[in-house]
C-alpha cells in the first residue's frame, strides 16, 4: 500500500474484524440464497421497480457484456419471490446496462438498456410489465459501460447519462415524450468512465456529475451550470482504478461525500466540505478487492448510511456505519467468490427493510433478504 492511503484520521476495516452473527443479517431465514433463475448468464447489471403495477418490487436483468444474450424481466409474486419471468424485447444483446424511469410521462416505469458496441434500446411499459421497443438513444455503436438517469436540465423529464470507455460520455436529453435525439457530451473525449453519480454537490438547487474513471485515469466532478458542465473538481490520487461511485454524507455533517470502489487497491470515502476539497478521506478497507459495483443504504435502520459491495472473484461485503462514519463493521455476503458486476438494494418482500440483488456473471444471480424483522419476531416469542 502506498503512502497515499495513510491521513490523520485513517481507519482500516480487516479480515481480522468481521462482524458478529448478529450484525451478519443479510440471508435467508431458511437457510436458502435466492436466486433469480437458474440460469447462468454473462449478467452486467440488475435493477428493481414495480413494473406491473401491483404495488411489488420487480427486477430487470441485463445479460451479455460483450457477447449477446437476452435480458430479462422477473416479476415478483409477492412475497419476495420472482415466480413469472420472460425476456425483454427480440434482440439478444451485448448489455452492461438496464435502468429503469418513467421516460414518457405516462405513470409507469419504462427500461434504457445501455449495450457494449450495439445500438442502446428503448423499451416503453403499457402499464402491465409488457414492453415496446421504440428507438434507442446516444450513439449507435459505442462502448457503452453504464447509464444513469436524472433531471439533469429541471424540465420535469428524466434524460439518460451514458457512460463509454475510452470514448466521449453522452447526456440523452428527453424531449418530454421519451425521445432522446439532442445528445451533448461530458467529460473528456478519451474517459474511461465506468460510473457516473448524480448529486447536487454544491448546494445551488441542480445535479452535478461525479465520475468514476479507470486505467489510471483522474476522477473528477462536473458542475452543472445551467446544463452545461465545463467546471472540474479532481478527486482521488489521480491515478486510481475507480469502477464505481455512491455519494452520501456518512459523518453526518451536513456534506456529502464520495465513495469510489477501486480495483486492486482500497476502497476510499472522500469527506465533503464547504470549500469542495474532498482532500480529506479515509480507507474504507485493505483487502485489495475489485471492487465492480457499490450501493449505501440504511440498512440497520439507525439512520446512518451503510455500504455494500460487490466484487469480482472475491467475496461481497457489506460495512455497518459506526458512530457517525469513524468506524465501519464489515462482514461477508455469502459464502462463496462470484464475478459480481453489480448490487443494488430494495425491499423485495415488503417487510419494511432494505434486502440485497447481484448480478454475476457465469454464476447464479443472486438475492439476500435482509432477517432483521425476522430475528425481531423470534426474540418477542
Amino acid at each position: 500500500m502506498t503512502a497515499r492511503f495513510f491521513c490523520t484520521a485513517v481507519f482500516l476495516i480487516s479480515l481480522a474484524h468481521l462482524a458478529t452473527a448478529q450484525l451478519d443479517f443479510f440471508h435467508n431465514p431458511r437457510d436458502v440464497v435466492y436466486s433469480l433463475g437458474t440460469a447462468e448468464h454473462r449478467t452486467a447489471s440488475v435493477s428493481a421497480g414495480d413494473l406491473d403495477g401491483d404495488g411489488d418490487v420487480d427486477v430487470v436483468v441485463a445479460n451479455g457484456r460483450h457477447w449477446p444474450e437476452a435480458n430479462e424481466v422477473y416479476l415478483n409474486s409477492g412475497d419476495g419471490r420472482f415466480t413469472v419471468a420472460y425476456n425483454l424485447g427480440v434482440h439478444r444483446s451485448t448489455s452492461y446496462a438496464a435502468e429503469l424511469a418513467d421516460f414518457d410521462g405516462d405513470g409507469d416505469l419504462d427500461i434504457a438498456v445501455g449495450n457494449d458496441d450495439a445500438p442502446n434500446r428503448l423499451f416503453f411499459n403499457d402499464g402491465s410489465g409488457q414492453f415496446e421497443e421504440r428507438g434507442t438513444f446516444g450513439g449507435l455503436y459505442t462502448p457503452t459501460r453504464n447509464i444513469c438517469l436524472d433531471d439533469l436540465d429541471q424540465d420535469g423529464d428524466v434524460d439518460i447519462l451514458v457512460t463509454n470507455r475510452g470514448r466521449a460520455n453522452e447526456i440523452c436529453w428527453n424531449n418530454g415524450q421519451g425521445q432522446f435525439t439532442e445528445v451533448t457530451t461530458f467529460g473528456s473525449d478519451d474517459d474511461s468512465t465506468i460510473d457516473v453519480a448524480t448529486y447536487d454537490i454544491d448546494n445551488d438547487g441542480d445535479k452535478d456529475l461525479i465520475l468514476a474513471n479507470r486505467d489510471g485515469q483522474q476522477n473528477y466532478i462536473y458542475l452543472n451550470d445551467q446544463s452545461k458542465f465545463s467546471e472540474r473538481i479532481p478527486f482521488g490520487s489521480g491515478d486510481d482504478e475507480t469502477r464505481t461511485v455512491a455519494i452520501a454524507d456518512f459523518n453526518q455533517d451536513q456534506f456529502p461525500d464520495i465513495l469510489t470502489g477501486n480495483i486492486r487497491e482500497p476502497n476510499v470515502i472522500y469527506f465533503g466540505d464547504a470549500q469542495l476539497q474532498f482532500d480529506r478521506y479515509v480507507v474504507l478497507d485493505t483487502l485489495f478487492d475489485r471492487t465492480f459495483s457499490v450501493v449505501v443504504e440504511d440498512f440497520n435502520q439507525d439512520q446512518l448510511p451503510d455500504i455494500a459491495l460487490a466484487n469480482a472473484d472475491e467475496l461481497n461485503r457489506v460495512y455497518i456505519n459506526q458512530n457517525k462514519g469513524q468506524s465501519f463493521v464489515g462482514f461477508p455476503l455469502g459464502k462463496a467468490e462470484m464475478d459480481s458486476y453489480d448490487i443494488i438494494s430494495a425491499d423485495t418482500n415488503k417487510d419494511g427493510y432494505l434486502d440485497l440483488l447481484i448480478a454475476n456473471s457465469s454464476d447464479l444471480n443472486l438475492y439476500y433478504l435482509n432477517i432483521i424483522p425476522y430475528r425481531k419476531k423470534k426474540a418477542e416469542k
